[in-house]
């Protein structure tokens, strides 16, 4: 079986990551793979076969283009028409899309060819932008357009920015044009919050289906580490924030709160992705460290008492998930899809902006970890470590989750379950005719 992926990146950023992932889970069973992408951020991966969607000029035009006409999305139309006549060549069984914003691609010009080609389409949704007018996420402004149309967007200056022109209603009416009435298109969402949405959407006549993203159990996990030393953290209780990009919808200012409100002597609130500019502006009772990956980020989960996610907008939370693998106690604004992070008892969920409950339960936490160390334990892993790889990613489907999946080292359940329950699914209808 032939399967290309689509995505802005490859193997960065957590869709970039997810792809390649799939990318190697499919190779490993025999099939043949590509990897679609457009970004400068992405590139070619070693030993991963590729094809490039246009230039980075391409990219730079249609992100001005997008930043005066609010046009995201339907510009790029000479690097798309390259771009299918390549898939054309390659003639794969199965294409399956991820992010389709990002200044890469004219969905104009990707659908046309996508109701005519008569492939089976898998779509993993990982925000929103497939059935808005314009923003990736609305929790934060509580929007409620989405459902009927979009009109004088309230993001407007949020990516995709437009500085001048608000097309909502525009892209609104057309992405619905696009998107609805094509043959053998299977959705994907990462979480039920998000499957609800879609739901409520003009998509909802497709069938969905719930895989929640997979975790690495060799790159997550409780490990020796000498970060206490190297930022001089001994005696210090670490409360560790994570993100992509701080800002306001992930929950900065509440991190800011936060540190102010607990004991300097005993906490150090540190914060992993923030910007140069942010670390200079940091108060002293708050550490801030660029961004991190892999090993390094695992050292920091080890090391850490405490993990704070104060997030305004998320489709699932990756960095719940990889804290408690870690084992640390995490809490977590009950954001999105975040409630389904849950694999350990020390994952705690309060609502959105309630700083207030932030603090007390990391000061509860602190009082435990101090009785902890005066009894001379060490940290303790969650009941259930030996199947927390295993546990959050089961396959669900109309709201039924399968058993647990037998855990296997280096193998993820949710990659896996997706590949055998929906990608593997289309090779019996594609035998069928």
């Amino acid at each position: 079986m032939k399967v290309l992926l689509i995505n802005s990146v490859c193997g960065v950023g957590s869709t970039g990551k997810i792809c390649q992932d799939l990318y190697w889970a499919l190779k490993k069973r025999g099939h043949d793979c590509k990897i679609a992408w457009g970004r400068k951020k992405g590139g070619t991966v070693p030993d991963v076969d590729t094809i490039r969607i246009g230039t980075q000029v391409d990219c730079y035009l249609h992100a001005l283009s997008t930043r005066l006409f609010d046009n995201s999305g339907f510009c790029s139309k000479r690097a798309t028409e390259e771009f299918i006549e390549k898939v054309r060549t390659y003639d794969p069984d199965v294409i399956h899309l991820h992010n389709i914003h990002g200044y890469y691609i004219n969905i104009r010009v990707l659908f046309n060819y996508l109701k005519s080609c008569k492939k089976k389409i898998v779509w993993t949704l990982h925000d929103c932008w497939s059935f808005t007018g314009h923003c990736v996420h609305m929790d934060f402004v509580g929007c409620q357009k989405w459902k009927t149309q979009c009109f004088q967007c309230p993001q407007k200056s949020d990516y995709p920015r437009s500085l001048f022109f608000d097309r909502s209603y525009k892209n609104y009416r057309e992405k619905k044009e696009l998107f609805t009435g094509i043959e053998n298109l299977h959705i994907v969402t990462p979480s039920f919050w998000l499957e609800g949405l879609v739901k409520e959407s003009f998509l909802k006549d497709y069938p969905v289906t719930v895989v929640h993203n997979g975790i690495d159990p060799t790159v997550f996990h409780q490990t020796a580490s000498t970060i206490r030393k190297d930022y001089g953290l001994e005696g210090k209780k670490i409360v560790l924030g994570v993100a992509y990009q701080w800002t306001a919808r992930k929950g900065y200012q509440d991190m800011l709160k936060l540190a102010e409100q607990l004991p300097e002597e005993h906490y150090k609130v540190v914060l992993i992705g923030v910007s140069q500019k942010q670390i200079k502006e940091l108060p002293k009772n708050i550490l801030g460290i660029p961004r991190v990956d892999g090993k390094d980020l695992n050292k920091w989960y080890s090391a850490a008492d405490v993990f704070v996610n104060p997030t305004y907008e998320e489709a699932f939370g990756m960095v719940n998930v990889e804290a408690q693998l870690c084992g640390i106690p995490v809490i977590s604004y009950k954001t999105g899809g975040c409630p389904e992070t849950k694999i350990a008892e020390d994952c705690y969920f309060v609502e959105k902006g309630d700083v207030q409950s932030l603090v007390l339960l990391v000061k509860q936490i602190g009082e435990r970890i101090s009785s902890i160390r005066v009894a001379g334990e060490s940290k303790l892993l969650p009941s259930n470590s030996e199947t927390i790889g295993v546990r959050s990613y089961q396959f669900a489907e109309k709201k039924k989750s399968a058993p647990d999946l037998a855990h296997q080292k280096g193998e993820w359940g949710g990659y896996q379950d997706m590949l055998r329950h929906i990608v593997f699914l289309y090779l019996d209808n594609l035998r069928g005719g």
